[in-house]
């Protein structure tokens, strides 16, 4: 089984390397194997050890084994024979082009995410209920954007519902989409989310519009992803210096690939659902 790392999962994994090793010793006994084999078979495993830590910097995929089953996920994307994606707008600094995306949305008829931080919230508490009024996802992005892994979950559970308290308050909605700031997550924060009733929510499709490579990086980046497909899920953000420039002909191309646009709320199942290795949501 293949799972993303993090600190908890990385004892996971050499735990899972150990256990390969004896295997191997165990097999050595029954069969007879030139010594040189069993020599570059401890050499891999070990070099495999090494990865194991530090694949975790390079967001990697390694196989982890069947302890992986307890590590939990977001979902990155979803499964269904429906060519529908969602597009995400992750809003946690500026606005200048909140009003310009709106327009090219409203344009399209197209329904998005916005995952906004409690300051976002705060400074600009018009735009939140325009962004609700004109039928888009409201979700929650934390209070302060901190790397949420390193919290304890005293700390996760306030920065989520500080912003859930704010929005409530304001709109009268009860947000229930969570992304993680910077996509940064353990199975600890999974579980405060789940327990705070928030859906937590991923991507497979990063636009890498927070590079600022332009408007055309932009739309090469998302329409050309391996991972593009049905059910994928697009990471943008507001505020980032050509996302509002990209978004019309972003829409126009992956509208005429026969892609279709719902919010994180239409495109998700709510229940009767697994999770696989990938934070792909599969329906039961």
């Amino acid at each position: 089984m293949l799972g993303r790392s993090n600190g908890d999962n990385d004892a996971q994994t050499s735990g899972v390397l150990i256990q390969y090793l004896r295997d191997i010793s165990a097999h050595v006994g029954r069969i007879h194997i030139s010594g040189k084999i069993v020599a570059l078979s401890v050499a891999v495993l070990l070099l495999a050890g090494f990865l194991g830590v530090r694949y975790k910097e390079a967001g990697i995929f390694l196989p982890t084994g069947a302890g992986a089953k307890e590590r939990e996920l977001p979902i990155y994307c979803v499964q269904t024979e429906e060519p529908k994606i969602a597009l995400t707008f992750d809003a946690a600094w500026g606005n200048e082009d909140t009003k310009k995306i709106m327009e090219i949305l409203k344009k399209h008829d197209v329904k998005v995410t916005f995952f906004m931080t409690g300051g976002w919230v705060e400074s600009y508490p018009e735009d939140v209920k325009m962004i609700l009024a004109e039928g888009h996802d409201l979700g929650n992005h934390s209070q302060n954007h901190k790397n949420m892994s390193q919290l304890s979950d005293a700390e996760k559970e306030k920065e989520l519902m500080l912003v859930h308290d704010k929005v409530k308050e304001l709109t009268g909605y009860d947000m229930f989409l969570f992304r993680p700031p910077y996509g940064d997550y353990d199975t600890k924060l999974i579980r405060v989310a789940r327990k705070c009733n928030y859906y937590p929510i991923q991507w497979d499709v990063d636009s890498l519009d927070w590079k600022d490579y332009g408007a055309d990086a932009i739309i090469r980046t998302v329409t050309e992803n391996e991972h593009l497909g049905n059910g994928s899920i697009i990471l943008c953000h507001n505020g980032a210096r050509y996302t509002a420039e990209a978004l019309d002909t972003l829409i126009t191309a992956l509208k005429d690939a026969g892609y279709q646009f719902v919010p994180v709320s239409e495109l998700i199942y709510r229940n009767d659902y697994t999770m696989n290795h990938e934070g792909r949501q599969i329906p039961n």
